[in-house]
């Protein structure tokens, strides 16, 4: 038990199968619904027991029982806070749902983040995990966001800089505060440039766009491309359970890539400013046999080889059990490492 009084909002003993997007069986030892700041506050000051922030469940892998105090993320709001000849500047509250957030600001005629559509999470993951698709970062449309200090119970503000945004990473994940709670985002400020400019060269996206027959696409007509390449690659997690991407594309040098092209030459690869290459953990997953293949319980989608699927009551050893074969095959095969994007709790 902790040493402080529980708070009105903390739940103990909350069952977590029904929070996470892999619908993993699970328990938390304690459950906080954060909704504001002044509740983070309250919090602040429980030392001695592992904190983790929890959004939509749709980046974790729940492996065990949590003993620790999960954070539930839902702080709300969205609103246009400035504006100036270059951008339009959007920020919403860390609980609100990724997706959703896309689809408004294109309602108001603020183009920006088309090609993120249908991302699953929320809000304040996005920064963390640095989301990317179709040609487009996080990293390119981020202005600052606001974090709470849970070591000093005070505020703070991270401007782009500070946040040290990399492929799938962050000041977040390079701290470790994405594991251990120290630095808990409650709000993210978007910078959507003025002067805008479609992104649509990913072939996928390419494709789909030529089969509607729109060479000039607008912002809302790139999101409703995005939207239906996904829906058709992805399952819903309502209907199979998955985490979407379960592994990172690697990112090799000059050196491997140029090996790699050499006796693959259709491996689908995008040339990194600084010379590297990022090659297609999913070509790299069907090529070593595991695409649509399951393992017990769980699976590798049989549309996407990128996707980890529960078939149906699978438990958190197995999922890390086929991810763990997963990675033994790709290494066999190409000599290269796959790194899981999930958070393993």
């Amino acid at each position: 038990m902790p040493a402080q009084p529980l708070p009105d909002f903390v739940t103990a003993d909350v069952d977590l199968a029904g929070r996470t997007t892999l619908a993993l069986p699970g328990r938390a030892a304690y459950l906080a619904e954060i909704s504001s700041c002044r509740q983070l506050a309250q919090l602040a000051g429980w030392q001695g027991r592992r904190r983790f922030v929890l959004g939509s469940g749709s980046n974790v892998v729940l492996s065990k029982d949590f003993d620790g105090l999960l954070l539930q993320m839902a702080i709300a709001g969205r609103e246009l806070v400035g504006e100036d000849a270059e951008a339009w500047y959007v920020r919403a509250g860390a609980g609100e749902n990724w997706h959703q957030l896309v689809l408004w600001t294109l309602a108001n005629g603020w183009p920006g983040l088309e090609n993120l559509a249908l991302i699953p999470g929320t809000v304040g993951a996005a920064p963390i995990q640095n989301i990317g698709a179709y040609g487009l970062e996080l990293a390119d449309r981020l202005q600052s966001l606001e974090a709470f200090d849970m070591d000093r119970g005070r505020p703070l503000q991270l401007d782009r800089a500070a946040c040290r945004l990399g492929y799938r990473d962050s000041v977040f994940k390079q701290q470790g505060w994405h594991l251990d709670a120290r630095r808990v985002i409650t709000s993210v400020t978007f910078r959507l440039p003025k002067d805008w400019q479609p992104l649509t060269g990913y072939a996928d996206l390419a494709a789909e766009l030529d089969r509607r027959q729109l060479a000039d696409p607008d912002a809302r007509q790139i999101a409703d491309a995005v939207i239906a390449v996904r829906s058709r690659k992805l399952p819903d997690p309502a209907v199979m359970p998955n985490a979407g991407s379960f592994f990172q594309n690697p990112v090799v040098s000059a050196e491997v890539g140029k090996r790699l092209r050499r006796r693959c030459p259709d491996l689908p690869c995008h040339v990194q400013p600084d010379g590297r290459l990022k090659i297609a953990a999913g070509w790299l997953i069907e090529h070593s046999g595991w695409k649509g293949r399951d393992l017990g319980r769980v699976g590798m989608y049989e549309k996407q080889a990128l996707v980890l699927v529960n078939r149906g009551s699978a438990l958190g050893s197995e999922v890390m059990a086929l991810a763990h074969a997963v990675q033994d095959a790709v290494r066999q095969r190409f000599a290269v490492e796959l790194t899981p994007e999930p958070v393993i709790l």
